[in-house]
């Protein structure tokens, strides 16, 4: 299977330089959901190199910031599915960064933990959910000023 992150499509990039990229989440859980990435392909935590590891943690501050410039979240919801028994389901370890608003959702006390506990969030399906969260073209090239299609 070929990897989703190593050959992402170019118009799903907002950001990369020689260690990662900055992705648009292609199942978004909110609007503007990015993925952090490394740019060599790695399953595990323990295989990134601590410049990796280093990296992932300023492509995480770089989408937050990013983020609030283009959106103006309330907050945010950051972490990694680390295992398949985590729920990790593409083979490359990724860091996502979900905005979050007042009121996007019914019961918000919780926060990732509701994925943790499978609980359903509002009633729309995981599809329904997919598609009310995908940015609009507009709002993908607002991300875009935000991050200046800037590659090194």
């Amino acid at each position: 299977m070929e990897c989703p992150f190593c050959s992402a499509r170019p118009e799903a990039i907002l950001y990369e330089d020689e260690l990662i990229r900055i992705l648009l989440d292609s199942y978004p859980a909110n609007r503007g959901h990015l993925l952090v990435v490394p740019r060599r392909h790695v399953e595990s935590w323990e295989e990134l190199s601590g410049e990796e590891k280093v990296a992932l943690i300023r492509g995480m501050e770089l989408a937050m910031e990013k983020l609030r410039e283009a959106f103006k979240p309330d907050g945010f919801n950051v972490g990694m599915n680390l295992g398949r028994a985590a729920g990790q389901t593409v083979p490359h370890i990724h860091l996502q960064v979900i905005p979050r608003w007042e009121g996007d959702c019914a019961h918000p006390r919780g926060g990732v933990r509701k994925a943790v506990l499978d609980l359903e969030d509002e009633n729309l399906s995981m599809r329904e959910r997919w598609v009310k969260n995908r940015l609009r073209e507009e709002e993908v090239e607002r991300l875009r000023e935000a991050f200046g299609q800037h590659f090194e």
